[in-house]
């Protein structure tokens, strides 16, 4: 991979394909990506910004349960993929949900972008890292 960071739809598009076969190639145990908190609108001084992890063929999260509502909402356009788990620890505000996503590289990165956009609510010109791969 050439470059780390996007900010349009075409180029996040592209670089989280990239980010997945990366990942695929080099047998790595995670692809993170992270959205660049100055261009998260959504989170308060407290939040953290959205990410999302590609584990293999799982697509691993952390959700409000509004955030979840949205993302089973989601799901409906994809019928290839699958919530196989949620974590609700009683310490933590959220949940951790983990899709099994089996399909390529490019349907894997439409999932993450709309995810991004319609799960998290972020404006279509949010910037995300691929901060591990």
């Amino acid at each position: 991979m050439t470059r780390f960071d996007a900010a349009e739809e075409t180029e996040r598009h592209a670089l989280f394909a990239d980010a997945v076969s990366a990942h695929r190639a080099r047998s790595s145990p995670v692809a993170t990506l992270d959205v660049d908190a100055d261009s998260d609108t959504t989170t308060t001084e407290d939040d953290l910004p959205p990410w999302i992890q590609v584990a293999g063929t799982e697509v691993v999260l952390d959700v409000t349960d509004d955030e979840l509502d949205r993302l089973k909402t989601l799901l409906d356009d994809y019928p290839e993929f699958r919530i196989d788990e949620l974590h609700s620890p009683e310490d933590a505000e959220g949940t951790n949900a983990v899709i099994t996503a089996r399909s390529d590289a490019n349907r894997i990165a439409d999932f993450i972008e709309r995810t991004f956009r319609t799960v998290f609510e972020l404006d279509d010109d949010y910037r995300v890292w691929a901060s591990e791969i």
